[in-house]
Formats: C-alpha cells, structure tokens, sequence
C-alpha cells in the first residue's frame, strides 16, 4: 500500500515491520498506520547545557531510568515523516491513538510530521496539518522537529553549483575534491548477485556500524537481516555507490529512486580512512551529479549534519513532533521545558 506522506519504496517500510532496529517492536495499527515501540532517553535532544544541568542533580544515576521510558512512537525510523491512511481523517485517528496506546504506554510520540513540505503534495500537508491541530486537542504537546535536507536538480553541472558559494568556500570544497582522483567509483543496484555473498553483506554491515558507533545520537541500530533484505531485493530499486581506494572498500551510499526523486538514507564507511579522503564530501557532489545525469528533480539527503548539509547549499523543511504524556503532572513540567530542547530552526538559518 502508499501511505499518506509517503517518499520511500514500500519495500523499505516492509523491511522495517519485518526487522525492526534491535530491541524495538513494529506493527501496523488497526487503522493501518506504522507504529513501532522503544526505550527513549528523554534528553536524546536536549541541549548539552540542559544534560549537564540534569545530570548534576542529587542521585542523579539512581533515578536517571525514570528518563528512558517504554515509548510508543506512531511512524518509522526509515521514512522521512510521519506515514498516514486514507482510511481514516485526522480526527478519528487522533482519537484512536490516544485511546488505544495511551494507557499502555507513559510516553507516545507521533514523529515527523511535515510542515508544508515542498516535496509533498497539498493533501499530503493538509492531512498533517490537520492531524497536528487534532492531536493538540487531545492533549499533545507539539514539540520542534527536525530539518530534512534536500535540493532541487536545477543545474546544468557542478560548475554552477560551485558558483553558488563564496570564493573561501568554492577554494575549501575544490580542495577536498581532489581525493576524488584516489577513488574508483562504482554504482550498484540492489538485487546485483554480489549482495548474496555472505562476506559483502557482512562487509556492508559492518560499515554501517562503524558510522553508527561514532554518531553522537545512538537511537535505532538496524539489524543485518533488515540491511539482507533491503541489499537483496530488485524491487527496492536502490543505486548502491561505493568508493575504493587502492583496492580497498572504504565506503558507500546507499540511495533509492522514487518519484523522481533520488533519497540517500544509508552510508558505510572505514575509518580514519574516509575522513582522510573526504568521502563526505566526495559523495556529496557525486550524489548531485548522478541525480543530474539520471534527469531526477531532487535529490534529498537526509536528517543528520544540518549544519554541515547548509554549508553545502541544501535547503530545508521542517517537522513537528506530537508527544503525549500520560501523567498529568509529567505533562505539565515537560511544556515548561519544551524550550531546552534542541530545534534544527536555530542550527540551520
């Protein structure tokens, strides 16, 4: 099925409900809405001033597990909003939620609902936007989202997308561009017979891991089995790119075509080895360029490193977070701290 909001294959969603990140649980809701659960760190997005300060409090580590609560989150951790039904409108699905998850769990969390977002239609924004207003009056809390990065295809080649930048940035990124002469590029597709060898898919795994383990923020660990899945299956359509150096895999992208759009959601990486040769920055700019050479109209690139992905030329659009809090009094302290917590607004204006 589509989903409302939808910018993913439907096979990435299946793999999710399949092999969902390690010790979480995934389902469809009765209304046919994905909904996973986890332990959640409350302060996952806090600002570090607001950590320090929490953690400093008396006998903080003896009651720091009241702050990673059983958490029922209403979307997915490979899909770039919040996924809705056709099958119901925003205000009975607003009820439903809240009637049929809110006694079983403290914390509920409807996750990354768009904002007016350029890369959707105008029901698309309208259902969310409605859903927004509804869940508000059943007592959510809205709660700044974070900033997706993408960029329209509205160039002729990379030269005009340098001309963009001040001359210290065109020098700074020219610079690093020239690892791209000690790197061998190839493009895979998902489905290619490599990806039935067990040793490339413990190699791509294990590539993953390694930029999971340096990220700051440590939330969903995808399973091997869902990395099998997703590397193995022709319908996904995912363009895999790798970079070698002297022979060695030192890195890949993994991206996905849907509406002529082209998604980058996965890298893999060997470290220091990547660092030392920009490949951050080498696959930026190969990703723009790919997306050029296939006519795609955009190329999205993801949540993380806003900052970084600004310095680049991306533009952004934001999300809304909708939390629930079943303890009244919990509710109230937590909208008297909303402003501790960290929006990607700030990072990236």
């Amino acid at each position: 099925m589509n989903y409302i909001n939808q910018l993913e294959k439907n096979e990435l969603i299946d793999s999710f409900l399949t092999y969902p990140p390690q010790n979480f649980s995934a389902w469809l809701s009765d209304d046919g809405v994905p909904i996973f659960s986890a332990k959640f760190d409350l302060l996952t997005t806090a600002s570090d001033d607001f950590k320090y300060k929490i953690q400093k409090l008396p006998l903080y580590k003896k009651w720091q597990h009241w702050l990673q609560p059983k958490t029922c989150f209403v979307g997915t951790t490979v899909s770039e909003y919040t996924l809705l039904t056709n099958k119901i409108d925003a205000n009975q699905l607003a009820k439903h939620l809240k009637i049929t998850y809110a006694k079983q769990y403290p914390f509920m969390i409807v996750k990354d609902l768009p904002l007016e977002s350029p890369l959707l239609s105008e029901h698309d924004n309208h259902y969310s936007k409605q859903l927004i207003a509804a869940l508000k009056e059943q007592g959510y809390i809205e709660v700044e989202g974070q900033a997706l990065a993408w960029l329209p295809i509205d160039f002729i080649d990379i030269n005009e997308i340098f001309s963009r930048f001040s001359y210290s940035r065109r020098k700074n990124f020219r610079r690093k561009l020239k690892s791209r002469e000690k790197l061998d590029i190839n493009v895979l597709r998902s489905g290619d017979e490599c990806f039935f060898n067990q040793a490339v898919q413990d190699e791509y795994y294990q590539l993953y891991l390694n930029v999971y383990q340096q990220s700051e923020v440590h939330f969903d660990l995808l399973t091997k089995s869902f990395f099998i899945q997703l590397l193995q299956s022709k319908a996904a359509k995912a363009h895999i790119f790798t970079y070698h150096n002297n022979g060695e895999f030192i890195g890949y992208n993994i991206c996905f075509e849907v509406n002529n759009m082209l998604i980058d959601k996965y890298i893999g990486m060997v470290y220091p080895k990547a660092r030392e040769l920009n490949l951050y920055f080498v696959s930026w700019f190969f990703n723009l360029e790919y997306a050029l050479q296939q006519g795609f109209n955009y190329y999205i690139a993801g949540w993380t490193d806003p900052e970084v992905k600004a310095s680049l030329g991306a533009k952004f659009t934001f999300t809304k977070h909708l939390v629930y809090i079943r303890n009244p009094i919990l509710r109230v302290i937590l909208r008297k701290l909303i402003s501790h917590f960290e929006s990607d607004k700030g990072r990236v204006s």
